[in-house]
């Protein structure tokens, strides 16, 4: 079996590669740089599901694989508070795509405060926490959960998500 996966991102190629190997035998692995055809941070639900199908989309386009791996963060706001959001989908070689989102949690406002101001997620991470690339390893997610959840582990909860829609699709049928 061929599994793509839209990103070279290592928390995100990590959390693909962690439950397909859990579910799966005999399986190659692409990592591919694709757009996800939307703003680098993303601003809402329908906006990081989008980048999610894109990445997805553009992974089957590219490599023509069995299970074509999109996975996007954002954030979004609801009653004056910022989540972060995540959104996974997965493209099939028949068209299919299956999408799904996961965790979500609160920001601080002085996070929040900075995003509305322009600045994304990612770098702003690293400038909070004095660290570098906090994004492919425990993500806002594991400085804002004390480190309980970190970045991959939330991703390999949507490809979970993502692998069972698939299986169960597939037996459906």
């Amino acid at each position: 079996m061929k599994v793509a996966i839209g990103t070279l991102n290592r928390a995100k190629t990590n959390a693909v590669r962690n439950v397909i190997n859990t579910y799966f035998d005999e399986v190659e692995f692409l990592e591919v740089d694709v757009p996800s055809n939307v703003s680098e941070q993303p601003f809402s639900d329908e906006e990081t599901r989008q980048g999610a199908i894109n990445r997805a989309v553009n992974t089957l386009q590219l490599t023509g694989a069995d299970l074509n791996f999109g996975l996007e963060g954002g954030v979004r706001e609801l009653d004056g508070i910022m989540y972060c959001c995540n959104w996974g989908a997965v493209a099939l070689k028949n068209g299919q795509v299956i999408s799904v989102a996961g965790a979500q949690f609160m920001l601080p406002d002085e996070i929040a405060k900075e995003m509305k101001a322009g600045k994304e997620l990612g770098p702003l991470m690293d400038e909070y926490t004095k660290e570098k690339d906090i994004r492919h390893h425990k993500g806002a997610v594991g400085v804002f959960t004390a480190n309980l959840v970190d970045r991959v582990e939330m991703f390999e909860h949507i490809v979970k998500l993502l692998v069972g829609q698939y299986l169960f699709t597939k037996n459906v049928k």
